[in-house]
């Protein structure tokens, strides 16, 4: 199924999930104050995400005098995918790695570790810089900021079935099936869901970012070579921007891959080498 296809039927069944658990949950009032709530703190965190991703990664901004290199090649990527050229980031850690943030290209970041420079060839990082510019183009920051917003009320919701119960009527409001569905499944579900948006962006951000660097075998062995050091050293990163990265900086061998934000690493790289 086309990733783009597939992305829009997940954002379709987190609404249709939302939807569900409003009604079940039946007390207007309750739906409202969640949404709000939600809407709120997930506007305030989709402004402000490049500062947290930033401050969160331990990223600081280097000028053109301190990265010449990285900065022509990030601009020369830039203007290739018509995008303006975003503002670059080091990250002082020695496992390769790189990531991209901002609400809308006009105010986008893209982030390197100092051990990416070391690792990869001049090829392969600009497969990577492809690849975060990918998902710059594609404005999956604003995808990944509506899923959030969707899962934040439905968990909201959650909560307030857990505090106040739920349902329409007082038979309803008692049954323990519908408490237990609205407090883990329905949360359960809308992480599911979101983590399965994730997935799909990557597919799509690896397309766009072989395109506009022209080597798909180059980003594919950059993604093989990152994906080793990942595994051999992963990073001290808070697992809420584990997503972010463009391999998976947590050592995740134990995580069931529904629960994963990162798709297969050997599907990945099969897709781009048929490319």
């Amino acid at each position: 199924m086309n990733n783009t296809l597939k992305t829009f039927i997940l954002m379709a069944a987190l609404t249709g999930l939302f939807m569900v658990g409003g009604q079940a949950l039946g007390g207007q009032q309750g739906m409202i104050i969640a949404v709000v709530m939600a809407l709120g703190l997930n506007f305030f965190a989709y402004w402000n995400s490049d500062k947290l991703a930033l401050s969160m990664n331990g990223a600081r901004e280097v000028s053109e005098a301190e990265a010449q290199d990285l900065h022509q090649m990030v601009a020369r990527l830039a203007q290739r995918a018509g995008l303006p050229k975003p503002r670059v980031y080091v990250v002082d850690n020695p496992t390769p790695n790189a990531f991209a943030t901002g609400r809308n290209p006009e105010h986008a970041a893209v982030a390197v570790t100092t051990g990416i420079m070391q690792v990869l060839n001049r090829e392969e990082l600009e497969g990577v810089l492809g690849h975060e510019l990918g998902h710059i183009k594609n404005r999956d920051i604003l995808i990944a900021s509506i899923a959030a917003v969707m899962a934040g009320a439905i968990s909201y919701m959650a909560q307030w079935a857990m505090f106040f119960g739920g349902g329409r009527n007082n038979e309803e409001r008692g049954n323990p099936l519908f408490m237990l569905l609205m407090m883990i499944v329905a949360p359960l579900a809308a992480s599911i869901i979101q983590m399965a948006i994730s997935r799909s962006r990557e597919y799509i951000a690896d397309r766009t970012g072989a395109e506009i660097c022209g080597h798909p075998k180059a980003l594919a062995s950059a993604l093989q070579k990152l994906s080793n050091y990942n595994k051999q050293r992963p990073m001290q990163v808070n697992p809420a921007s584990a997503q972010m990265y463009i391999v998976n900086p947590l050592k995740g061998s134990s995580i069931a891959r529904l629960f994963s934000t990162h798709p297969p690493m050997e599907e990945r790289i099969k897709r781009l080498l048929a490319m």
